[in-house]
């Protein structure tokens, strides 16, 4: 129990300083977010500094070594490929500072680098036989998929990772989710001894740390920087312990703001009207006329309450 609190009090102080370093900065820079102009409640945030995710991560890097250690394998892949996603999303973000939109990097070049760092973490788990998966509610139940495990981690990547960065639409919201997340999975590796359980407490430190600075009304944003990088540390922590059935039980929120794209996209192409007031669905919920805060409470109760379950029945 001193590890876990250890581990969020520490990763809790370096973001904030890693934060409070990197926010004036960012300000001189002029790196601020665009906004786009349909998302007209969004209007006064234009110019907020983004690639705060930079400091979350880096303090998650650096506290996540002192506390598993060097030596450990799963901890240092999990830290690299949480680096990976982060340099895919600085790219995406140093790209909209630049040219002053939201364009980025162009959608095939993303999927690109997400294949081919997902492909190294589905390899991983293949050599060293991570093939056996926890099932959801089975009382310890587990069963092993074999050289099924590396398209199901590819998958896995890639949708935890858009997800993700498909929820980060409002202040507060895909990190508040991520916090719940990655505090329930804490648990839930330390109950199985499993995995890095200490990692996931890291990782709510330095996301807490993030929220005193990110909650409506926000002063600086993830971006695709941290939104990225999340994702991947979410789907590494899962994936290598055994637990990636859970992803979409505790993710649920990130599930439901993914499958809201896709059928808005593909209903609007077959009948040129709309499933969503806007996708993805936190901005349904802003457009019916819940707040910001309203909206990031009731996603981060659901994960809690999802994780509670979840907890209750392993």
């Amino acid at each position: 129990m001193k590890v876990y609190l250890l581990a969020i009090l520490s990763a809790f102080c370096v973001s904030l300083l890693l934060l409070l370093i990197l926010l004036p900065l960012l300000k001189r820079l002029k790196a601020g977010q665009y906004i786009l102009g349909y998302v007209k409640e969004h209007k006064d945030k234009g110019g907020t500094p983004t690639m705060g995710g930079l400091a979350v991560i880096s303090s998650i890097i650096i506290v996540g070594l002192g506390v598993s250690g060097i030596g450990d394998g799963k901890t240092n892949l999990t830290l690299a490929i949480t680096a990976g996603f982060t340099v895919v999303g600085f790219l995406d973000d140093f790209l909209k500072i630049y040219r002053k939109d939201n364009g980025g990097l162009k959608p095939y070049q993303k999927i690109l680098f997400q294949l081919a760092i997902s492909a190294i973490a589905a390899a991983y788990c293949y050599v060293n036989e991570l093939t056996v998966l926890f099932v959801p509610f089975g009382g310890g139940l587990s069963f092993d998929i074999g050289w099924g495990i590396i398209p199901l981690v590819i998958f896995v990547f890639i949708a935890s990772v858009n997800c993700v960065n498909l929820t980060d639409g409002l202040d507060g919201l895909a990190g508040g989710t991520s916090l719940a997340f990655l505090f329930v999975l804490g648990i839930m590796l330390s109950v199985q001894n499993s995995g890095n359980s200490a990692l996931c407490f890291v990782g709510v430190g330095a996301i807490g740390a993030f929220l005193l600075l990110n909650v409506n009304k926000a002063s600086i944003f993830m971006g695709d920087t941290g939104s990225l990088a999340l994702g991947g540390f979410i789907s590494c922590a899962c994936v290598f312990s055994g637990n990636t059935l859970y992803i979409p039980i505790l993710g649920i929120m990130f599930v439901l703001s993914g499958i809201s794209v896709i059928l808005q996209v593909i209903y609007y192409k077959r009948t040129r009207r709309r499933i969503f007031l806007m996708a993805p669905l936190h901005h349904h919920f802003q457009m019916k006329g819940h707040t910001e805060c309203k909206i990031v409470y009731a996603y981060v109760t659901a994960t809690a309450l999802v994780g509670i379950l979840c907890l209750l029945f392993m």
